[in-house]
């Protein structure tokens, strides 16, 4: 985008204003189940047909509500890391239209941050 900063008030082209095509809807959300292993987390599907996985160790959750997590404002995806004594756990939500691949990505780096004790 071109300024023209040499006079008062905000100036462009109408070619820097043109508009752009992004990702909308919910997508595919077997880019972000397909990344759980059985040897690791237990999946369920509950007689809603939302999905809970969690690790064995118990420690980390991720659930898919695709109609709405029952008592929210239209959150579609709960991730939660349980902390430790030391430090702090921490949770993030997307609500129901959230673009799979944006989920699939943030769970990618939550589960390349945990290692084996």
């Amino acid at each position: 985008m071109t300024v023209d900063v040499s006079r008062p008030g905000f100036s462009t082209s109408i070619d820097a204003l043109r508009l752009r095509q992004w990702r909308l809807g919910p997508g595919r959300p077997e880019l972000v189940t397909d990344q759980f292993g059985s040897e690791d987390f237990h999946l369920v599907v509950d007689d809603r047909a939302d999905v809970h996985i969690g690790s064995k160790d118990g420690r980390f959750y991720l659930g898919l509500f695709p109609a709405g997590r029952p008592g929210s404002d239209g959150e579609g995806w709960h991730l939660s890391v349980t902390g430790t004594a030391k430090a702090p756990g921490y949770h993030v939500s997307f609500d129901t239209e959230t673009p799979a691949e944006v989920v699939a990505a943030t769970v990618a780096c939550v589960l390349a941050t945990s290692r084996p004790l």
